[in-house]
């Protein structure tokens, strides 16, 4: 299990009070836990809090607006994925557009990288 710092833990529990819209309506279907899997909104991991994370298949989601294209944010979205790679985690990153256009599909694709992901069995934990 990962987790952080007070600060990085203070932050997360910000972030799941401010939540975007793509967020909300990804939370909606994962909390139903599709295929079994469980999985945690706005976790702490490290110095990094990720958008969804399955403990049990050691596996990240990002949910990445327009912003995530611009600025430097490509490079630290690298450096933190790199990070979370390092730690043994998986990340699938997916266009907050794509949820708002089919978040039935975006579950699918999500299911299907779980069961790629060398976690540790069942999605109860």
């Amino acid at each position: 299990m990962l987790y952080g710092p007070k600060s990085t833990q203070r932050r997360a529990r910000e972030l799941r009070r401010t939540m975007s819209l793509p967020e909300v309506l990804l939370w909606q279907e994962l909390r139903k836990r599709p295929e079994g899997l469980r999985f945690r909104r706005q976790h702490p991991a490290g110095p990094y809090v990720v958008d969804f994370f399955c403990p049990a298949r050691k596996l990240a989601i990002e949910v990445d607006g327009e912003a995530h294209g611009y600025g430097d944010r490509p490079v630290r979205d690298r450096v933190r994925d790199d990070w979370l790679l390092g730690e043994g985690i998986k990340v699938i990153r997916i266009p907050a557009r794509e949820v708002l256009r089919d978040v039935g599909s975006v579950i699918r694709h999500i299911v299907v990288q779980a069961s790629s992901c060398p976690g540790r069995g069942g999605g109860t934990t």
